[in-house]
């Protein structure tokens, strides 16, 4: 990662203020001063500043149970910011890997490891977000292949991806896409003539969101789940 970013993860320092020191050229990486803060260090990387060692932070990866009324975002807006209820150091230096909106519940992956977090939202992976919705109308069996095949969203120039719709209610269903389009699960029942009323992501990929964590409640993720991404 750029060294600018390796010492703030192993410090309290911000990335100006780590962009100062290097320019003072106290910074050393593997025993030769460096003041390019684009230049690479790695986890094995001896790095020091004025001679005192750095200890490379190991990324953190958390899922969140997210409550209503709280966006997946870094800034507090019109809702807080779901990163209010993550108690580590410096949880708004984290990002979100796949939003919800704000009135939608269920399972948010956090972390400061991009590569990892792109693996999860770049349209390429495919990677794949079940959801539990809820409907204003019943929902017709025809729909099921409707899905299968993609509908028409509105503005959108091509159909969606095929997605795997299992109706398990008169008006509830799982819904799982490998998209994530703009109100996506919204606005492919809008499609096809019906309201959505309540939605819950429960799965992204391998990772289901953990029965034992209530709303604003969040763990760890195992290195297992870390794997599966």
């Amino acid at each position: 990662m750029r060294l600018d970013k390796y010492i703030c993860r192993c410090t309290e320092l911000t990335r100006s203020e780590a962009k100062k020191l290097l320019k003072q050229g106290l910074v050393t990486v593997n025993g030769s001063v460096e003041k390019d803060p684009s230049a690479q260090a790695y986890e094995e990387s001896d790095v020091r500043i004025d001679g005192d060692k750095l200890y490379f932070a190991k990324a953190k990866y958390i899922m969140l149970h997210k409550p209503v009324d709280c966006i997946c975002s870094n800034i507090d807006e019109l809702y807080p910011s779901v990163l209010h209820f993550v108690d580590v150091d410096r949880a708004f230096d984290l990002h979100i890997a796949g939003r919800l909106d704000a009135d939608t519940t269920g399972l948010v992956l956090i972390t400061d490891d991009g590569q990892w977090s792109h693996r999860i939202t770049s349209p390429k992976k495919q990677c794949a977000k079940r959801y539990r919705v809820q409907t204003s109308k019943p929902i017709a069996e025809s729909a099921i292949e409707r899905f299968a095949h993609g509908v028409q969203l509105q503005n959108e120039k091509h159909l969606t991806k095929p997605a795997v719709l299992e109706i398990i209610g008169e008006k509830e269903a799982l819904l799982t896409i490998t998209e994530g389009k703009y109100h996506q699960v919204k606005r492919m029942f809008a499609a096809i003539g019906n309201r959505v009323v309540g939605l819950h992501r429960e799965q992204v990929g391998d990772i289901a969101l953990d029965a034992e964590l209530a709303p604003g409640q969040w763990r760890y993720l195992t290195e297992q789940e870390i794997a599966s991404i």
